[in-house]
């Protein structure tokens, strides 16, 4: 097949967690298929990064977006009563571009990257496939619970517009996809409606177990621009740890993760130590005995939970994580969701050497039976292709009716 792909953000490198699925997906397919990249970008993409991708991508188009004129774009969407988000990522000029590509691709099959990309693939004639990724209007939900005032009324504002663009997502693309199961419930959907689950995976020869001395006893690893992560952050430092360093008062928290926000940086103690952008974050991993992920919004798939997983380090999170992971708790994981349990399971962990082991242990073969980036990409080429004889039916069947 012939498979157009637009993103909402370059592939690479590797630091966010919609990059990581495109960026693997990418992998798979082109190794039965032709690959082609139409990715928008508010960064600088240098040529070392377009180099990765070319190892997979028979064409890459990126397009620089302005910042600026995204933000104007938010001001429009606002006044017209359209999605904010939608509008930071569409442009016009770029929309332009996209079509100039298609036309010269003539893809068998598009497949668009998250709701931010709606406005790109929304009228093409070719068959189409979404990736909502994840549910964001889920996320936002839960988000806007926290807040209060201004803050409040723009997150269910654009809430309710995310939620309006998802449910006209399944009017115009012939399959959906989606990362867990409790992400498509959360997507209001057409009558009959289908939405394929297409899990994340792990790269198992990479995130492996690695012995390394012990420099902390938890650690928290991700994104430290993305709320969900600050949100988590704060809270174990804030309410999480003062009870354990209670009964363990050495014990030494990491928080590692690219571009950490001032308000995670200013959670740096004796105690807590903020790593920043790391080259490798393995050895953030292997380098404690526990890791915990008390996230309390948010929506999809935590891939730092597999690859803790992966590399043997037991875990503690919540309920709202392992929704979409399914790990038995007490076997395979610690599920958690106030700070005083919290709290108890990370000292139970710190002072049972064996409980450790044989919960890593468990965790291991979870993620290795359940989350493969093979078996995930063999399942995305199977949707792709019933994207294919979907739209083909529907095209018999218009010609008949006329």
């Amino acid at each position: 097949m012939k498979i157009l792909i637009i993103l909402p953000r370059f592939p690479y490198p590797l630091e966010k967690g919609d990059k990581l699925r495109a960026y693997n997906q990418i992998r798979s397919l082109s190794e039965n298929n032709e690959i082609y990249l139409f990715a928008l970008s508010h960064q600088r993409v240098v040529e070392e990064m377009i180099a990765e991708m070319r190892r997979y991508c028979k064409d890459i188009r990126v397009v620089r977006l302005s910042k600026v004129k995204g933000l104007l774009r938010v001001v429009r969407n606002f006044l017209s009563v359209r999605s904010l988000q939608i509008g930071y990522w569409d442009s016009r000029n770029a929309r332009r571009q996209y079509r100039q590509f298609e036309a010269e691709v003539k893809p068998d099959v598009i497949y668009a990257q998250m709701i931010r990309t709606i406005k790109y693939a929304a009228h093409s004639e070719y068959p189409k496939v979404m990736d909502f990724q994840d549910s964001l209007s889920m996320n936002l939900e839960r988000r806007m619970l926290q807040k209060r005032g201004l803050f409040y009324f723009i997150l269910h504002y654009e809430f309710k517009m995310l939620r309006s663009a998802e449910f006209n997502a399944c009017g115009i693309f012939d399959r959906m996809t989606i990362i867990s199961e409790r992400d498509s419930e959360a997507i209001p959907q057409h009558k009959n409606t289908e939405i394929d689950i297409i899990r994340n995976g792990v790269d198992f020869e990479y995130f492996h177990p690695m012995e390394m001395p012990k420099e902390y006893d938890i650690v928290f690893c991700g994104n430290m621009q993305y709320h969900p992560n600050i949100d988590a952050s704060r809270f174990l430092v804030d309410e999480v740890m003062p009870i354990v360093w209670k009964s363990h008062p050495q014990a030494r928290l990491l928080l590692a993760g690219a571009t950490p926000k001032n308000g995670v940086r200013q959670l740096a103690t004796s105690r807590v130590t903020v790593s920043g952008t790391v080259d490798d974050i393995r050895p953030c991993y292997a380098s404690a005995h526990v890791f915990v992920a008390p996230m309390r919004v948010g929506s999809g798939l935590q891939n730092k939970i597999l690859e803790a997983m992966s590399m043997g380090i037991p875990c503690v999170t919540t309920s709202i994580v392992n929704v979409s992971i399914g790990a038995k708790d007490g076997e395979e994981i610690i599920i958690a969701d106030d700070a005083n349990s919290i709290a108890a399971s990370i000292v139970r962990l710190l002072d049972d050497e064996s409980l450790r082991y044989s919960l890593a242990t468990e965790a291991g073969k979870f993620v290795h039976e359940r989350f493969s980036w093979r078996s995930a990409g063999d399942d995305l080429q199977a949707v792709l292709q019933k994207a294919i004889t979907t739209h083909t039916k529907h095209e018999e069947e218009q010609l008949e009716e006329e």
